[in-house]
């Protein structure tokens, strides 16, 4: 049941994430996502080079760079799903951008499917499962999927916007930004499970992930920096205090990644859904800082995606009494 509460921790992590990801977009700033960007992999980067410190005896100098050539699939498929989701916040309300984003939880689950059963490696993940945790994943992945049509709907029957905010929406073009989102990070989580799977010979394990990760992330924040040291003439001081909400986004982005690492090592199947529920939390907070109503279509939502974790939960509870 380690696992589980992995995956719980981690969507409590990662939604709160996304709300100072949202509270750190600046909507007249065509860079923050890079700002953001930049303090996300100034902590992974951090993060990585402490692990390195405490684990150095068992990560092996040598075979580096052809580990990081194994992890650039997936390091790059989430930097680019990430920055083009920071991007998306100047566009969409938060409680539209992470359900539409989230998404990619169900796909990803789908792909790692697919591969395991033309590897002939499927039966090793599902001959474990109950048809509660089966179910309970159907139920989690039909919530995110419904919370993301309701969000749309209700964006589409709001009032107009003012002429002075309306240069910082694209309308219907801007669900390009989660749709994108959804593509690559169903990429990049498909291949971690992959990649982190006791079937997998790729010889990863999950230290080798964050440091691999937290590196690869550190480089594309530093080609960020020096992109925006050239355009705007100065460099960008991510210390300053109207940077704080980013600098807390990316320590929740970071402490959710570690459980996520550990969550998708144990059972990617079952977590890469329950991961990509951290929507939820989103929304929810969203509606108490933001003071957005929650409408009665997104309550059943949010509880239809409460009920599928309770049952997931308690399927693992009954395996292991």
């Amino acid at each position: 049941m380690l696992w589980f509460f992995l995956a719980l921790i981690c969507v409590f992590g990662w939604g709160c994430a996304d709300l100072f990801y949202k509270k750190g977009t600046d909507d007249s700033d065509r860079y923050s996502h890079l700002k953001i960007a930049v303090w996300v992999g100034l902590v992974m980067g951090v993060c990585a080079i402490v692990l390195l410190i405490i684990f150095h005896k068992q990560f092996s100098f040598s075979t580096f760079f052809i580990d990081m050539v194994k992890y650039t699939p997936a390091s790059l498929s989430y930097i680019i799903s990430m920055v083009i989701g920071y991007a998306g916040l100047r566009y969409l309300e938060l409680s539209i951008v992470s359900p539409v984003q989230n998404a990619s939880g169900a796909l990803s689950a789908v792909c790692m499917a697919v591969f395991f059963a033309v590897t002939g490696r499927i039966t090793h993940f599902f001959e474990e499962f109950s048809i509660l945790e089966i179910v309970g994943s159907v139920v989690i992945v039909a919530g995110v999927i419904l919370l993301a049509v309701v969000e749309k709907k209700l964006a589409d029957s709001e009032k107009p916007l003012p002429k002075s905010e309306r240069k910082y929406r694209l309308g219907a073009l801007a669900l390009l930004f989660p749709i994108l989102y959804c593509i690559f990070d169903t990429i990049g989580t498909a291949a971690d499970g992959i990649i982190l799977s006791d079937e997998s010979l790729m010889g990863l394990d999950e230290i080798d992930v964050l440091i691999l990760y937290g590196l690869t992330f550190f480089l594309a924040a530093l080609g960020c920096f020096i992109f925006l040291w050239i355009k705007n003439k100065k460099p960008y001081n991510p210390f300053q205090k109207s940077e704080v909400n980013k600098g807390i986004a990316a320590c929740c982005e970071e402490f959710g990644q570690v459980f996520y690492v550990y969550a998708m090592a144990a059972q990617p199947v079952l977590a890469a859904p329950m991961v990509g529920s951290y929507c939820i939390v989103s929304v929810i907070l969203s509606r108490i800082f933001i003071k957005e109503k929650l409408k009665p279509s997104q309550t059943v939502c949010v509880i239809l995606v409460i009920v599928g974790i309770v049952m997931l939960g308690v399927a693992e509870g009954l395996a292991e009494a």
